[in-house]
């Protein structure tokens, strides 16, 4: 067994967060440290509420700490319409507010760096609020976590005609996300729309979760539905990506990253969504227009999305 990764993760618990909190529990090489909550699949209070369900469900007791509410600056967009007004598709679940450690989202990422420098990997799995906002507690903040793995961005530029899926954590917090993508770090990693898009749970991977014995499995398909719901329209099918989840994949095996690129990474907008972008075209080349420098972001291109999705069935199905 690879060694364990200990895993402080921030999180907007919507159905494919809730699923990725049951894959590290899955996981012998993972251990979860500390949960934050922070706005965007859900209100900020029901992301608590459901990260109190998914511990409770799984038997885990971890600090929990309540983050930001509204992003630094504009206006948060609660993607209910994907996720259900409760974020966990609205299945009637019974979801007391857990206890919490008392400390904002970004005073806890805070407090673990300095009490464990070097030993925790930060997983970003929302907008990315409570990570600016602790950056400006500690602009070295990244450089105390042994990784940073994120949920968001959008790769490099795209083959020229090619459109992508919204970048909505950058999105959410543009500001949050310029000062992630600008601070000092020991390792950033970035797994965007570009590939999770493509890392598919399909029919076949639904069907057999709804096969598998076992609470964890129910819930993962129980709170599938609106989740489908939402992606029939996309596809004509009912099948989802594995957004949240590739990218706790890659934390733990970064070999299902089969292709990344090593760049500065800014975040632009079209007067309309804002995204974080690799500043190379798809042929490797520095964007037609003048562009701030910034850390080596590794930028994940490609991923062995088959390898990754049987593991994910299989984990979530023990």
């Amino acid at each position: 067994m690879s060694q364990v990764r200990r895993v402080v993760v921030d999180t907007d618990t919507g159905i494919d967060d809730a699923h990725t909190l049951l894959y590290l529990a899955g996981r012998p090489d993972a251990e979860i440290v500390a949960i934050s909550s922070v706005f965007g699949n859900c209100l900020e209070e029901d992301a608590t509420r459901n990260i109190g369900y998914v511990t409770r469900l799984l038997g885990l007791e971890v600090p929990i700490a309540r983050g930001a509410a509204e992003p630094i600056a504009g206006v948060a967009h609660i993607a209910g319409y994907v996720h259900g007004k409760d974020g966990l598709g609205d299945r009637g679940y019974d979801r007391p507010l857990p206890e919490v450690t008392g400390e904002s989202g970004a005073e806890l990422l805070v407090r673990l760096a300095h009490e464990r420098p070097g030993e925790l990997d930060l997983l970003a799995l929302g907008p990315l609020t409570n990570l600016g906002l602790a950056l400006r507690i500690d602009p070295e903040l990244f450089t105390r976590y042994r990784s940073v793995v994120l949920m968001g961005g959008s790769g490099p530029y795209a083959e020229p005609g090619t459109l992508l899926m919204i970048d909505a954590n950058v999105n959410n917090d543009p500001e949050a996300a310029r000062a992630v993508f600008a601070a000092p770090r020991n390792e950033l990693v970035m797994v965007g729309v570009n590939v999770t898009a493509g890392t598919i749970l399909d029919e076949r991977a639904i069907a057999a979760l709804r096969a598998a014995p076992g609470s964890r499995a129910r819930f993962a398909v129980e709170i599938l539905e609106t989740y489908l719901d939402f992606y029939q329209n996309e596809w004509g099918r009912r099948i989802i990506p594995l957004h949240d989840p590739l990218a706790a994949g890659i934390l733990l095996d970064p070999a299902f990253a089969t292709a990344w690129t090593d760049g500065p990474v800014n975040v632009v907008t079209d007067g309309f969504l804002a995204r974080a972008r690799l500043m190379r075209t798809v042929d490797g080349l520095p964007p037609a227009f003048p562009h701030e420098p910034a850390p080596p972001t590794r930028v994940v291109t490609n991923v062995d999305a088959t390898r990754f999705v049987a593991d994910f069935v299989e984990v979530l199905s023990r």
